[in-house]
């Protein structure tokens, strides 16, 4: 069984990945976030990704055969890259912009097989439709704090999940891994999804 090692600190990732049948190691990678800027969304996504997965590889944790993951995501809108928010006051301004519209989480995508040190990545995009949410709903979601811990300040999969009226696209790449891209990436690699599974 080949080891999974998620270089992410994301409760959500993790729940995802024990979800589809893999009991991945975490090594939080502690990566800089603000040393990339100006790039496009899906472009940005990918770099840190990248950034993460190679940060995390090399530690001395890793198992020498593992394959180590990487990701990150953000919110397009308006061509604009939405991270998470740095306080409240942005988050609920985030929210003003975003109700009754429509933006593109992008989730970069980042896997490294430690044995042949050969890399595969991608981005991952997922269409998402916001309620109208009012003013209310948004200072009550926000005083929360669930919107400060997560790009583009929303989740589907916790108390976000009312706002959020559709998706067009992989559910699991908005809560934060897109898990048919992540399979695709592993066969890359020259590895097999189920071989990932743990044992039952």
């Amino acid at each position: 069984m080949t080891t999974l090692v998620l270089a992410s600190a994301s409760p959500a990732r993790l729940a995802t990945l024990r979800s589809a049948g893999l009991d991945p190691l975490v090594v939080v990678s502690g990566v800089d976030e603000s040393q990339l800027a100006d790039l496009p969304p899906a472009e940005l996504a990918l770099q840190l990704a990248e950034l993460k997965c190679a940060a995390v590889a090399p530690r001395a944790e890793v198992p020498a055969d593992a394959l180590v993951l990487g990701c990150d995501s953000v919110l397009e809108l308006d061509g604009a890259a939405l991270g998470k928010p740095a306080d409240a006051e942005e988050a609920v301004r985030r929210w003003r912009d975003m109700r009754g519209r429509s933006g593109v989480l992008r989730t970069g995508h980042c896997l490294r097989d430690a044995a042949t040190d050969r890399v595969a990545s991608a981005t991952a995009s997922t269409v998402v439709h916001f309620a109208d949410v009012d003013d209310d709903e948004i200072a009550a979601y926000v005083a929360t704090g669930e919107p400060l811990h997560v790009a583009g300040a929303f989740t589907v999969d916790g108390l976000g999940g009312a706002f959020v009226t559709g998706i067009e696209g992989d559910h699991h790449n908005v809560v934060g891994v897109s898990l048919p891209l992540l399979r695709e990436l592993v066969a890359e690699l020259g590895h097999s999804w189920t071989e990932l599974w743990a044992p039952r």
